[in-house]
């Protein structure tokens, strides 16, 4: 039976946005994904897109046999008297932890990218010509999703790095935050992005210290910048770095938002 869901093949940039978009237009609770049901409708439109001649990436074929497994290994019997001695976790659980993560992301680019589009239609910062005049060389144009690329090479070689049992591992962004200002405050005016994710020793402080990056550069307090084109991306200290930090009322009402 054909799926009744309309896939416009080019709109997807990976195998997670395609899942995403089926569990969301069918709205279906993320944490409880009826993966027989998604799978077949996946497999539907490799299909489409093989018929249509449309070459998929590597990921995409990837995506379909960790389905295909997730599928056969829900399905499979397990003795109940084993599973009173080594419960067994939900085969699904790393795929939407790896959805939940693709879609913080996701949202947060669109949100910038939205924002940064609305404000130079609509707005201009009187204090922009004092700005250039304060700096002559601002380096090549960052985007969002640069950064996005940088994290997210760090995360997949963090994949192969030992483990190491480590306690009190809580972080928060406003923590990260904290973090940024300590490193700037002691004399650094650049830091490599890189080199700030690969000193974390969790995925958890990898975002945190992601939406705390995000956050300083929303206030002008930092900005990001690249000295050759597809180089390494840097956080640079703005001249507005101590006008955001002056009072307590940013931080503060960034603990609130992330409490």
């Amino acid at each position: 039976m054909s799926s009744p869901l309309n896939f416009h093949l080019e709109q997807y940039d990976g195998p997670l946005d395609l899942l995403l978009d089926l569990i969301r237009k069918q709205e279906i609770n993320i944490y409880d994904i009826p993966i027989a049901k998604i799978t077949q409708q996946y497999l539907e439109f490799m299909t489409q897109a093989a018929e249509k001649s449309m070459e998929l990436s590597a990921e995409f074929v990837y995506m379909a046999a960790t389905l295909i497994h997730i599928k056969s290994k829900m399905l499979l019997p397990r003795d109940p008297e084993l599973a009173k001695l080594e419960p067994e976790e939900d085969p699904r659980k790393e795929l939407v932890d790896r959805l939940l993560e693709h879609e913080r992301f996701k949202t947060a680019a669109e949100m910038l990218q939205q924002k940064r589009v609305i404000e130079e239609a609509v707005w201009s910062n009187p204090q922009i010509a004092q700005f250039r005049a304060d700096d002559d060389d601002p380096g090549l144009a960052v985007t969002l999703f640069d950064l996005v690329k940088t994290l997210q090479g760090v995360l997949d070689r963090a994949k192969q790095r030992p483990t190491y049992e480590i306690t009190n591992t809580e972080v928060s962004v406003p923590d990260m935050i904290k973090y940024l200002r300590n490193i700037f405050e002691r004399g650094r005016s650049t830091i490599s992005a890189r080199d700030l994710f690969e000193r974390q020793t969790s995925r958890r402080a990898m975002v945190c210290l992601f939406l705390a990056i995000l956050e300083m550069v929303k206030v002008q307090a930092v900005g990001l910048t690249q000295s050759e084109l597809f180089g390494e991306i840097a956080l640079k200290k703005l001249k507005g770095f101590e006008t955001a930090f002056a009072g307590e009322q940013l931080m503060s009402a960034i603990e609130e938002e992330y409490n």
